[in-house]
């Protein structure tokens, strides 16, 4: 039977890969499209009515969930606040609601209220899917809850092979409102990284889409309009590097042949840097940039992680390789690891300040769900019983760290890192040490009235102008090519020092207020000092609403986010 599905992205709360105090000054709404929903929907019947709503860009409206006959939302545990508005919402007119994505997957818990859980991918029994959707019926009146027991579609115990997905229906987005746009060649990675639950969705096998598959996804975009920025949103793209060395003058002769309208940037490992070849066929093909999880300079901690891959390389060298070949590293890092001492504050400033890695995302180590380090942490009786999920507060688990130390020192680095003249002097490293690379397409008008918006907000009106201008003048001393590259950085440093300091700095002085607080109460019922909880001791987390600061979606229907 025919059906009406509405398709719903949740919001992301303001993160540092959201990018949201950027987005005016290139008058976008958005960083990047809900991917596995697009993906999800290409599976559905073509005689389906389909409407996308992405909470990012604009609000649900009532019409448009009593114009469903079928709510369906993907998201990720960062997205819960949201998820669980529209599931309220849903729930109060009668509308079957129907979840996937890394939340459902790894906290089927939190979704007790629906009617519908996918859990995994959704390749290869697309069937049962549409079969289960099929039988959802209303509920009638808010007076009526929703199903005591939801149904729920366990993940297969195979993995789906890629080179049978299908091309996710961009036709489905308002392109204009992204400043990117996504897709995905490949899930999985070869890595076995402690705290990451990338493995343990979608295994260690990196599972690649054909070359044509990805050429077809090009030439649709290009079709709809689209130039600019793409982001693949591998795991690890260089995963199957016997696979990506096909795949990489393919994609360079299309760009060639359609006038080079895109610019790509993605996640890989740090060891591509020890292929020269590979590197020089992902600029040929036009990646410019690339999210590296470096993690930490600490030896002892990549070992405590099983970040094999980082030890076997040094990393600032690695580093500059990549960034002189003119590729931009992102860097992700981690601090809190059960090896680290109050000495790892200042050798992350050092390290990051040294390298050219203007956009480097910070965080305090979670154990996310199922992952090796939540088994390991719940064996040894340090997972919290409580946690609000908030990144920029406590850690969900007990650190071998003194508390108040790993906040005050996570705080401090923060600060220094963001603090403007840091920022811009990264910036201006990378102009030194990178070689200058064209960038894609031809520059149009919204480039100019990019170009204006931003002298403007920050050339004239920004506290950090001089900042600005000095950075644009060394650009125009490099290269014209490198002028666009200060300009984008100018602008995303916009919100990564506004971030810092209007969000970031004050959650996690409330953090550190709130254990103030539960040191004077402890004082004031007992009249000592407070205990400091042993690792022997036993507790538990039945489930939390965390996902790291780096929001990369993921495009199939059980996505996930984390670094490398």
């Amino acid at each position: 039977m025919k059906k009406k599905i509405l398709l719903v992205h949740p919001e992301f709360p303001t993160t540092y890969w959201g990018f949201q105090e950027s987005l005016a000054i290139v008058n976008k709404q958005a960083s990047l499209p809900p991917l596995g929903l697009i993906t999800l929907a290409s599976y559905l019947p073509l005689d389906w009515d389909m409407r996308l709503v992405d909470l990012n860009i604009s609000p649900v409206e009532d019409r448009d969930l009593y114009w469903a006959d079928v709510v369906l939302m993907g998201g990720m545990l960062v997205q819960m606040d949201s998820m669980r508005m529209v599931i309220d919402r849903a729930r109060r007119i009668g509308r079957p609601i129907v979840v996937g994505g890394p939340a459902p997957t790894t906290s089927p818990e939190l979704f007790s209220d629906v009617d519908l859980i996918v859990q995994g991918e959704v390749e290869n029994r697309e069937d049962e899917l549409i079969d289960a959707i099929s039988s959802l019926k209303a509920h009638g009146l808010a007076a009526e809850p929703g199903p005591a027991v939801p149904v729920c579609l366990g993940a297969p115990e195979n993995h789906p092979d890629m080179k049978k997905a299908m091309a996710p229906r961009f036709d489905l987005l308002d392109i204009g409102k992204y400043t990117s746009m996504s897709i995905q060649y490949s899930r999985g990675c070869p890595f076995n990284c402690e705290f990451c639950d990338i493995v343990e969705i979608f295994g260690h096998a990196s599972r690649v889409k054909t070359d044509d598959q990805v050429i077809n996804e090009l030439t649709i975009l290009n079709r709809l309009g689209f130039q600019g920025s793409i982001f693949f949103v591998d795991d690890n793209f260089i995963g199957n590097k016997r696979a990506v060395r096909t795949l990489l003058p393919k994609i360079a002769d299309w760009q060639e042949a359609n006038g080079r309208p895109f610019d790509f940037y993605t996640e890989a490992s740090i060891n591509l840097a020890d292929d020269p070849a590979l590197i020089q066929n992902m600029i040929n093909a036009g990646f410019r940039s690339i999210f590296v999880g470096i993690e930490t300079p600490s030896t002892e901690a990549l070992q405590e992680a099983g970040k094999k891959q980082n030890l076997a390389v040094n990393l600032q060298e690695a580093i500059d390789s990549l960034t002189k070949c003119g590729l931009e590293v992102m860097g992700g890092f981690i601090v809190g690891f059960d090896t680290d001492t109050p000495a790892i504050f200042e050798a992350q400033r050092t390290f990051i300040q040294s390298c050219a890695i203007p956009l480097a995302m910070i965080g305090i180590l979670i154990a996310l769900p199922e992952t090796a380090l939540w088994r390991r942490l719940e064996k040894e009786g340090r997972l919290r019983e409580v946690t609000n999920g908030d990144q920029f507060g406590r850690p969900n688990f007990i650190p071998a760290m003194d508390e108040r130390t790993l906040i005050e020192g996570y705080r401090n680095l923060l600060a220094d890192l963001y603090d403007p003249k840091a920022y811009y002097a990264r910036c201006e490293n990378y102009i030194k040490k990178a070689a200058p690379l064209p960038t894609s397409g031809k520059e149009g008008v919204e480039d100019l009235k990019n170009l204006m918006r931003a002298v403007y907000k920050i050339g004239i009106r920004s506290k950090r102008r001089k900042l600005f201008w000095r950075l644009l003048g060394k650009a125009i001393n490099s290269s014209p090519h490198t002028l666009k590259w200060a300009i984008i950085h100018a602008v995303q440093g916009e919100h990564m020092i506004r971030y810092t300091q209007d969000h970031v700095l004050p959650r996690l002085n409330m953090a550190l207020s709130e254990m103030d607080r539960e040191t004077q109460s402890t004082r004031f019922v007992t009249g000592q000092q407070p205990r400091p909880v042993q690792k022997a001791e036993k507790s538990r987390v039945p489930s939390f609403s965390f996902e790291p600061g780096i929001q990369l979606l993921q495009p199939a229907f059980s996505a996930s986010d984390q670094e490398k």
